[in-house]
Formats: C-alpha cells, structure tokens, sequence
C-alpha cells in the first residue's frame, strides 16, 4: 500500500506497464553487459532465425498496412475529422510536417542514404553488380525501403489512436484501439500486455536509430578532427547527445521538439539544395523522376519480392526484413506521437499527408544523396564504393568530399544527425512515457528523463553487443510480435467505424443512394 501511495504521489505511471517494461529492459542490458561474447551470438542468431522462418510474414503484413491505408482515404470515411466536426489543428500543416519527418525516420536518412544505393549497387540480391541495371535496381530498393511502406505503417497506427484518443475520449495508448474487440479487457492483461509490448518495441526502435546516429556522429568526428572510432568513443557520445536531449525534454513539446524539428527541416532542405546544386544537378533530377516512375510502375513486383527461389536466402535479412521489423517496431512511437499532433485533421488528409509528402520528400533526398553516390561510382574514380564498403557511416562525408566546402557541409551534416538524435530522444521519451502512464497526453518531465537516459543506455549496450548486427536483432526481434498487434489495431479501427458510422455517435448517416458514400 505505501509503494502504490508512494507511486500515486510522485508519479504518473501505470505500475503494471510501468515496472513491467523497465524490468524486460533492464534484464537485456544487465544480461548483455555480462555476456557480451554470447549476446552478439545471440544476436546473429536470433536474426537469422527470424529473417528465415518469419521474413514472409512481415513482407505481407506491410503489404496489407500500405492498403489499408489506402482504403482509409478513399472510402466513405474518408471525410471523418479527428476530434469531430469542430475540432481545430494544434499545429500549422508545414510545422505538423516537420515534426512527423523528423520523428519519422530522420537519422536513418543521413545514415543511409550514400550507403545503402551504394550497396545494392555492388551488391544487388539479383544480377550483376556495378553495372546500369545494378544502379537502377539499386534506387528502386532503396525507394521501396523508405517510401510507402513504411509510411503505411505509421499512418495505420497513428490513424488508429487518434480516432480512439480524440473521437472516443479514451486514453491515448495502445490498449484503447483494442476496445471494440476486448471491451473492459482491455484494463486488465491483456491490455497490460499490449501496452507493454509497445513499450518494449518503441525503446529498441528508438536505441537502433540513436546507435546508427552516434555511430555516423563519430565517424564525422573522425573525417574532421581525427577523433578514434571505438566502442568506447561512441558510448561516449551517446551520454553527452543524451544530455542535450534531457535540455529539449525539460524544454517541452512546443518549445523543444516544435523548434528543432523546424531548424531540422531548414538544415536539411539547405544541405539537399546544395548537394542538387553543386553535384551532379542533371543526373539527380532526371533520376528523381526516372526512379520515382519506376518504382511506382514495379512497386508491387518489389515489396512482394521474398527470395522463394533463391538457394542462399540471406540477402533480406539485413535489409528488407529488418526494415519492416524497424519501422514496425518504431510505429509506436511515431504513431502516438503523430497521433497526439494531428487533431483536427480528416482522414484523408491525415493518410495522404503521411504517405505521400514525406515520401517524396525522401525520394528527393535519396536521389540527392543517393544518386550522387551513384553518379561517382558509375563516373567518378570509385572512392566512394571503397568508403561504403569499409564503413557504412563513413558513406555521406566520403560523398561529400567531392563536392566544393566538404568541411563545412560534412560539418552541417553530422550537426543535423545530432539534432535527429535529440529530437528522436526526446519523442521517443515523450510516446515511451505515455505508453507507460496509460494514456496521459503529458506526463511528468522527471519520467521523461527517465526514459530519455534509458534509451540512452539500450543503445550503448547494443553498440557493446554486437554493433549494427545487434542493432538489427533488436529492432527484428521487437518488430516482429509487435506486426501481429498492429494488424488486429487495423481491424479494431475499422470495426468501430463501423459501429460509428450506423449508430451516428460520431458522423451523420449518409443515404445509401448519395454519391459520398
């Protein structure tokens, strides 16, 4: 009775959820710090085995999220405000555009965006390497893995709890969206269950971007100063980014998060600009538009693709499979934090807003960058390949270095991965933190910091495991029970709407006969 007094005073948190989750998580990091030559065993083989026997079931679950979405926007709900009728935006259209890019996948854009065509283009999982189709290929894989699919996902899950948060008044967790299968449930396990599973999912998520972040960060230090790239170093750097993001999660969401989300999007549409202007300004834009036509002409052909007659499967384990993994496993984060900025908005708004701007905001960016890459290797003196194969976060500034300024721009470029790495710390703290107090739009800072320190932790104790491997053995693992929740979340939100829709609790009955409907 003192402990739940004791809770009930200081904190905000739902204890189940609360001590549940730190409990899992505290028992990875205490187990890995021990264990550190048989957790990165582990963590290879708990990759391999889950790309294998499970690979196929994330493919399809992300096919049936991307259309889902797409019914959502063009079905007769179409026209449904989040909030209802009266409800008004929070935040401008360019500024919620902003906030949803950079806690979408900002870090993962400057870590991958030179090394990942660069890679498909040596490497490609079908064809010979280093050639014109290999180039091809190469953007059309990179587009599939950041375009929308992924995009999809986070407009299912961030639909979803708006609806349940601002149309039914519930609380804005993972549990609310399974009312209309569970009832009262959902205040008892298996509601608990949910919600601490997302909670898990959401800290590895956001650990493997801010372990991708602080490993670019030191290899941009050591391009410019000479700094040592080491385990050590990049633990380091992660307890010094981590304090800048305590600073912006004390600072709150309108002055923290809403600021540097802005100055993110000012920093990185001038460094696109730059890299278009001064690079190779022709290829990029004839690519951009080559490979956005292309990818949407093959899109199906592509995410469908699951190396069924492929005698060494090994190729999607590293990439497509651990893509869909990440972003599932990051969808709870980004959909709750998309959902709490969204209010006021219709579906249709909200869906093509979500897939469709910053999707072509990425496709652009990965042109840029991308196909800079692509233009040295496929012209250049072949530098760049050497880089990317020797180190993946060396990638951008090895780019860089073959445009005018490369100091100035490499030195721009790892300032924009630490200002991703804050705002993704202290989002992510900010939905962690929500999850775990069952609902409350604003919780107690001091449990934020809590949470942004233990984000802080996971990834060091990744980097110390295993590296990029355990990076994606963490997001594969927590992605992949994470998808089954996030497919009965879809069939939740279309049961209500359902209900909703006849009973009129939210939005007038439409006549059969109308052409709306």
């Amino acid at each position: 009775m003192a402990i739940k007094q004791l809770i009930d005073k200081h904190m905000q948190v739902h204890p189940v959820v609360f001590f549940t989750s730190v409990l899992v998580i505290f028992i990875f990091i205490i187990g890995t710090l021990l264990n550190l030559e048989k957790a990165t065993d582990l963590f290879n083989t708990t990759k391999d085995g889950i790309t294998k026997y499970f690979g196929w079931f994330l493919i399809t679950s992300v096919q049936l999220f991307l259309v889902f979405a797409i019914y959502m926007a063009m079905s007769r709900y179409r026209n449904v405000k989040i909030g209802g009728a009266d409800a008004k935006c929070e935040y401008s259209f360019l500024s919620w555009l902003a906030m949803l890019f950079s806690a979408g996948m900002g870090i993962g854009l400057m870590f991958w965006a030179v090394a990942e065509p660069i890679f498909h283009y040596t490497s490609p999982p079908r064809g010979e390497g280093e050639t014109l189709q290999a180039a091809s290929q190469a953007m059309d894989i990179t587009f599939l893995h950041w375009g929308l699919h992924a995009w999809g996902i986070y407009a299912v899950i961030g639909l979803t709890l708006a609806y349940f948060t601002f149309n039914r008044g519930m609380p804005l967790s993972i549990r609310s969206a399974f009312y209309p299968l569970l009832g009262e449930r959902i205040h008892g396990f298996w509601g608990n269950l949910v919600d601490t599973i997302a909670v898990v999912a959401t800290l590895f998520g956001v650990a493997t971007s801010l372990g991708l972040g602080v490993d670019q960060v030191n290899a941009g230090l050591h391009h410019l100063f000479g700094l040592s790239q080491s385990v050590w170093v990049k633990v380091l750097l992660i307890a010094i980014i981590t304090s800048f993001a305590t600073v912006s999660v004390v600072s709150g969401l309108d002055k923290g998060i809403k600021r540097l989300s802005q100055l993110n999007l000012i920093m990185a549409a001038l460094l696109l600009t730059f890299v278009i202007a001064l690079g190779p300004t022709l290829f990029i834009l004839k690519s951009f538009v080559q490979n956005t036509g292309h990818y949407l002409q093959n899109l199906f052909e592509l995410s469908s693709w699951s190396e069924a007659y492929t005698t060494e499967a090994k190729w999607q384990g590293s990439w497509t499979v651990f893509y869909w993994a990440w972003w599932i496993g990051w969808s709870p984060f980004v959909g709750v934090f998309i959902a709490r900025i969204s209010k006021g908005r219709t579906f249709k708004e909200f869906i093509l807003g979500v897939l469709l701007v910053p999707s072509l905001m990425t496709f652009l960016w990965m042109s840029g960058f991308g196909g800079s890459g692509i233009y040295s290797a496929l012209f250049g003196d072949g530098k760049i390949i050497e880089a990317v194969n020797n180190d993946y976060a060396m990638s951008l500034f090895a780019m860089l270095e073959s445009l005018p300024w490369a100091a100035i721009t490499s030195f721009i470029a790892m300032i924009l991965v630490v200002i991703f790495f804050v705002t993704s710390s202290d989002s992510g703290s900010l939905v962690i933190d929500m999850l775990s107090s069952g609902g409350h739009l604003d919780p107690p800072k001091a449990q934020r910091i809590f949470w942004a320190v233990t984000e802080g932790v996971v990834a060091a104790v990744l980097m110390l495991g295993g590296g990029l491997v355990a990076l994606q053995a963490a997001a594969i693992s927590t992605g992949l029970p994470f998808a089954l929740v996030l497919m009965l979340m879809a069939v939740c939100l279309y049961k209500a709407l359902k209900e909703d829709y006849v009973t009129q609790h939210i939005f007038p009955r439409v006549d059969k006969d109308s052409p709306h409907v």
